[in-house]
């Protein structure tokens, strides 16, 4: 008695298809698992037979041998825990053969037989529907999700005698048992369902003056740079962070398929949640230990840098960080993808993001007003110390928020952000027709090669850059980013070229400014 059940497993960002293959033979009883299993997968034998008896099905006593395939890939999670308890009844002939073929079938089992929520389910029905098969049997708490792939149907179920009853059936009375879930990923992006509704969203004419900050979160969507805001408590930094998100453009299909994952993986999906449609923004106190930023663990995960992909991740207080915790940023910011090493191999998962971040100038906060700051120069060169030089200078604008007078105060906000987000999308657009069919994106993605071509200035721009390059001492990466400022500035004014009056704007959002003695 023999059958295999297609199911499916998570490897970093990626999903594979893997076949469990169930044998009942005469013979000393016991339950075998083959094939590479992890600490988890040996243990869904216990589960399977303790989930079959509570169901009402009793195993006899055999030699019951379950092979994952293919076998040199290790297999870690839950998820094997239904597919296998299938395939033993489909061995038993407790269900029809051929019942499962052209099916995924994931979940955990419950000893109860509850079938319980995994993780993971979304890049496994994304496999599978690239793979042809057009169907999958899922817990019902990741039904959704598992809808959300394209062209998948998902069928939900909540319990194994559920299972059974769906699989002891055939064509349409399955349909009419338990329902397939489809979902249309285009409806889902539409601004009408990203709409949150209720209360107002955070805008930036809430934000009175800062007008100099607002144009560097301006240039900052625009392009995808990195930001960092520095002043003291009370200017407004926080606040004018946690407002980018909505002057940036909508996910695509694309890359909300691309978060949606990455949070399926970590099971961060909620029950009723087919995609994430709105770009991540994630702000992690300063405590926040390396590994949960970077990602890892016993069975690799995506930490918050790869969650925070394509969106921003947003480190208030800057300099309450450890810095080996901010120095792990060094390559996921300059690579834009994250490498994580263990003895069951090399994953490698996306970190396109935004780094904001915000601190005061000093200590108290208050520098470089005398008449409230009390610091001492060695107070402040400590307190700045926690960010490394390597950091800073991937940072593309720096900028200074001020106390705002009072009057202004009274004037009212400005500009508000579906004004200002008009601009950036007129900027990515200049940027995806420059960029067209080069795998560029943003201009804050061009590399050190691809500058003199993208970027090209005329002989009086050249002198101001060579200028500003001896005077503010600039590192040849610093020279590079301020040149990628300089391009996003162009073309938020609609200009094909770099002038100086975008150089020189550039050039101050350069100007990391460190206290003086």
């Amino acid at each position: 008695m023999f059958s295999t059940i297609l199911t499916g497993s998570v490897y970093g960002v990626d999903s594979r298809l893997i076949r469990v293959e169930v044998d009942l033979s005469p013979g000393l009883p016991c339950f075998v698992m083959v094939g590479s299993p992890g600490r988890e997968v040996r243990e869904s034998g216990e589960r399977v037979r303790i989930a079959l008896k509570n169901s009402g099905i009793t195993l006899p006593p055999m030699h019951i041998s379950v092979n994952l395939s293919p076998a040199d890939i290790r297999k870690e999670g839950t998820g094997f825990d239904l597919p296998i308890a299938v395939g033993v009844l489909c061995a038993l002939e407790r269900l029809p053969g051929g019942c499962a073929d052209g099916m995924l079938i994931m979940g955990e089992l419950g000893l109860d037989g509850e079938i319980r929520k995994i993780k993971g389910v979304l890049p496994g029905a994304v496999t599978a529907a690239r793979a042809g098969i057009r169907r999958c049997l899922v817990p019902e708490k990741n039904v959704w999700e598992a809808a959300a792939a394209e062209g998948m149907q998902a069928v939900g179920v909540s319990c194994l005698e559920q299972a059974m009853e769906y699989l002891k059936r055939s064509g349409q009375e399955r349909d009419r048992f338990l329902p397939p879930r489809t979902v249309d990923p285009r409806a889902l992006l539409s601004p009408r369902q990203t709409g949150r509704g209720g209360a107002r969203e955070p805008d930036f004419d809430q934000i009175a003056g800062q007008e100099s900050v607002k144009r560097a979160a301006l240039i900052a969507a625009a392009g995808f740079h990195h930001l960092l805001i520095m002043g003291a408590p009370g200017t407004g930094k926080t606040m004018i962070a946690r407002r980018l998100p909505t002057i940036l453009p909508p996910l695509t299909l694309e890359e909300s398929m691309e978060v949606s994952s990455l949070y399926s993986i970590a099971g961060k999906l909620g029950e009723e949640e087919c995609l994430i449609t709105r770009r991540p923004f994630l702000s992690p106190h300063h405590t926040v230990s390396p590994q949960a930023l970077s990602g890892g663990g016993r069975i690799p995960g995506p930490g918050l840098v790869s969650l925070a992909h394509r969106g921003i991740l947003f480190l208030d207080e800057l300099p309450q960080f450890k810095r080996q915790t901010l120095d792990l940023l060094r390559q996921p910011l300059e690579d834009k993808q994250i490498q994580i090493a263990r003895t069951g191999g090399a994953f490698c998962y996306p970190a396109d993001l935004m780094l904001v971040g915000a601190m005061n100038p000093c200590p108290c906060g208050y520098y470089p007003d005398r008449n409230r700051c009390r610091c001492t120069p060695f107070e402040r060169r400590s307190y700045l110390s926690h960010i490394s030089g390597p950091i800073l200078d991937r940072i593309d604008l720096c900028i200074q928020a001020q106390k705002v007078d009072y009057a202004r105060l009274r004037e009212g906000g400005g500009e508000g952000s579906g004004s200002m987000r008009a601009k950036v999308e007129q900027a990515r657009k200049r940027q995806r027709e420059r960029y067209q069919g080069t795998g560029i994106r943003f201009n804050s993605d061009l590399e050190a090669g691809e500058l003199e071509r993208y970027c090209a200035l005329g002989e009086k721009e050249q002198r101001l850059l060579e200028r500003m390059y001896r005077t503010m001492d600039l590192s040849v990466r610093a020279c590079h980013r301020l040149l990628k400022v300089a391009r996003t500035i162009a073309d938020l004014e609609g200009s094909g070229e770099i002038a100086c009056s975008h150089l020189a704007e550039a050039s101050i959002y350069r100007a990391f400014e460190r206290p003086e003695d």
